[in-house]
């Protein structure tokens, strides 16, 4: 009804000024965009609570953008919500911090939820952020200049963003694969920062598990060899065998039957968000984008997220055969016979709620 409504206005004032383009820059120019927005949420219910903790692994990773749009551009607060974003190392913390109750949601990649579950705790992913994983596993190519195969490897030290962490899963996955045991490596937390950069740089670490921006960095120079990576769907699919989802949002089914308006606002948000990022151009990117999650290299970083492009969802839905690889990957038979570790039931409300008015002129 809403959107019908704008409809009949917009045709009106485009028959008597002669520019709908115009009119409509005009409109999302002239005022704040949680004037705007909320228009559109009509007599949406509020959240149960307003305030949240949301446990996210490196912020400014590209693959976590959509997390810093929905911050930036006042979605979280559009929607009623007054989010933390709390910062870990890596996503193997950030899901501690949710176990222990020190946050209400987590994001991690979608494996993480099945884990969970495989372990005894009732978890559920209710929204994605990409369509592939965004992560990569390369070899210094000053530690290891004569590498040929994975085996090369064995007994090399491997840095992750953290123990425990998607980094740390992917490149056991990817040895796996190869025929090397995780046990004949030895894995060291980096973090995501600069500093993963600087330990490949000094010779601390044979080979990197990570994610942009720190993989582009070392690649731009030509320090590091790439052996996989899912930074792109045809990637993702040489290296885990098929289609698999990115960071994901998950939180225990306590608090999302508990909660579920709660739920519902932070999917509307992050939605929102990746909606914006399918229109959004570099200058817009640019202004929402904190200086220093670029590490200082503005264009390293946009080259990164060019690269990334293809992979961040457009609605953040979870498709079958993404749930069917993560579940093979992790050692089990098809998607079947996977726990109820996640749901588009949220993101489907979203679409609904957001379909198409998001656009990068709010910035102005």
């Amino acid at each position: 009804m809403v959107g019908v409504t704008v409809s009949s206005v917009v045709s009106k004032v485009s028959s008597r000024s002669g520019s709908l383009l115009t009119w409509h820059r005009r409109l999302l120019l002239g005022a704040p965009a949680s004037i705007w927005a909320a228009s559109l949420i009509g007599a949406q219910d509020r959240p149960e609570r307003a305030a949240l903790r949301l446990a996210v692994g490196g912020k400014a990773t590209v693959n976590h953008l959509p997390l810093t749009v929905a911050e930036k551009l006042d979605y979280f607060k559009t929607e009623g919500l007054s989010v933390e974003l709390h910062e870990y190392v890596g996503s193997g913390q950030a899901e501690q911090a949710l176990l222990a109750d020190r946050a209400d949601v987590a994001v991690g990649g979608f494996e993480h939820a099945m884990l969970l579950h495989a372990r005894g705790f009732d978890c559920r992913t209710f929204v994605c952020l990409g369509r592939a994983p965004q992560t990569v596993l390369g070899v210094s190519a000053r530690a290891v200049p004569q590498y040929r195969h994975i085996g090369h490897l064995k007994g090399r030290r491997i840095g992750v963003s953290s123990l425990g962490c998607s980094t740390h899963w992917f490149a056991r996955t990817v040895l796996a694969r190869g025929g090397v045991a995780p046990g004949r490596v030895e894995f060291v937390a980096l973090g995501t920062s600069a500093a993963a950069v600087s330990a490949v740089r000094d010779g601390r670490v044979d080979a990197l598990s990570s994610i942009d921006p720190v993989i582009s960095m070392l690649e731009a120079r030509g320090e590091l060899r790439v052996l996989a990576d899912t930074r792109s769907l045809r990637g993702t699919h040489e290296a885990l065998g098929g289609p698999m989802p990115g960071p994901c949002l998950y939180a225990t089914q306590k608090f999302i039957a508990r909660y579920p308006r709660t739920v519902q606002a932070l999917t509307n948000a992050v939605v929102r968000a990746l909606k914006w990022l399918q229109t959004a151009g570099p200058s817009d990117i640019v202004r929402v984008i904190p200086e220093a999650h670029m590490y200082g290299d503005r264009t390293v970083y946009m080259a990164a997220l060019d690269k990334a492009r293809e992979v961040f969802s457009p609605d953040g839905l979870v498709s079958e055969d993404g749930a069917s690889t993560a579940l093979k990957a992790i050692g089990g038979d098809n998607v079947s016979r996977a726990p109820n570790t996640w749901t588009n039931d949220f993101t489907d409300r979203a679409r609904q709620r957001y379909p198409v008015w998001t656009t990068p002129s709010v910035l102005g």
